[in-house]
């Protein structure tokens, strides 16, 4: 199902080009990029859109995260609402094309802006925003960084109306919501990716949506716990699906295959740390050189694997 993801914002766009042939800021983000948003029909009332293994940029806009629908016969659940309110807004559209039922619930999986950055339009739309009990307060502290820093990133245009707007439906314990005639199983994760990480698993087609739990292709980024998301792999991989959704990755994934490229990864990563803090290695010289056995099997490796290394570093020095 193929939505233009630029529909209403490229009409903006030609009413500046008529104004003149100067086009201002806030008529870039209209014309910077083509490509359509498309939900890939996955299941029995299963879709989703799949992201492309980049940073968040004006060009892409924000559009990089894997996102997820599950149709009931009463609502919707929808799985995060992308990096702008540009793609929320194309996602709202592709879902109106597959089903007239209500959104009810918007299910946030974690705190990073290309998973919540749209929730506004969700929120505009009646739907209920779920999400880890620690999302709040993640949410209160990095928020506003996120507000400012993302400004540089992405351009004051794309930027333009995205508010962080929290969840009002926590979930501590296990928690099923009934869409009307299909459950979905929702589950807090102790601190991994980050220290709100929700997963979202559909019973009747044994589709799980993992979040940032899982990448493939894209490197894992680090922002909670890395031992911490090492011991909960086994956990994970016990989960009986069918097929999941990563957060970043192809859609659907092999499962629990799925998982095996981040294991290797995180082998590779506490193997040479292990290695570099056994032989007294500083911090800064380890970083350079662990986990650069995985270096060819990762998009935006240079990006982010010193930052892991680094985080993994401060907490296996106190094993």
């Amino acid at each position: 199902m193929r939505t233009d993801l630029f529909r209403r914002q490229v009409v903006k766009g030609f009413a500046c080009v008529g104004a003149g042939a100067f086009l201002p800021p806030c008529c870039l983000p209209a014309i910077a990029a083509g490509r359509d948003f498309v939900l890939k029909d996955i299941g029995d009332g299963i879709y989703a859109f799949s992201g492309v293994n980049e940073l968040m940029t004006q060009a892409n806009q924000g559009a990089i995260c894997n996102l997820g629908v599950i149709v009931g016969k009463e609502a919707v659940a929808v799985i995060d609402s992308g990096g702008s309110l540009i793609e929320a807004e194309a996602f709202i559209a592709a879902i109106r094309e597959v089903t007239d039922r209500p959104v009810k619930y918007l299910i946030s999986t974690h705190m990073h802006p290309d998973h919540i950055f749209g929730n506004a339009a969700f929120r505009d739309i009646g739907a209920t925003i779920v999400g880890h009990h620690n999302l709040p307060r993640a949410l209160e502290a990095r928020g506003e960084f996120y507000l400012q820093s993302y400004r540089n990133q992405i351009g004051e245009g794309l930027m333009k109306g995205i508010e962080i707007v929290p969840p009002t439906v926590v979930v501590t314990d296990p928690m099923t919501l009934d869409l009307g005639g299909r459950s979905i199983e929702l589950r807090a994760w102790k601190p991994a990716h980050t220290d709100n990480d929700l997963t979202v698993f559909d019973t009747a087609t044994r589709t799980f949506f993992t979040g940032d739990l899982v990448f493939r292709g894209h490197l894992p980024t680090l922002d909670g716990s890395f031992l911490g998301w090492i011991d909960q792999l086994g956990t994970l991989t016990d989960i009986k699906a069918a097929r999941a959704v990563p957060g970043h990755g192809p859609v659907p994934s092999d499962w629990p295959d799925a998982l095996v490229p981040e294991l290797r990864y995180f082998q590779a990563l506490a193997t040479d740390l292990r290695e570099a803090i056994a032989g007294g290695t500083p911090l800064s010289e380890a970083v350079q050189t662990a986990g650069l056995s995985e270096k060819d099997n990762w998009a935006l490796f240079d990006e982010y694997n010193q930052r892991n290394a680094t985080a993994a570093y401060a907490e296996l020095e106190w094993e």
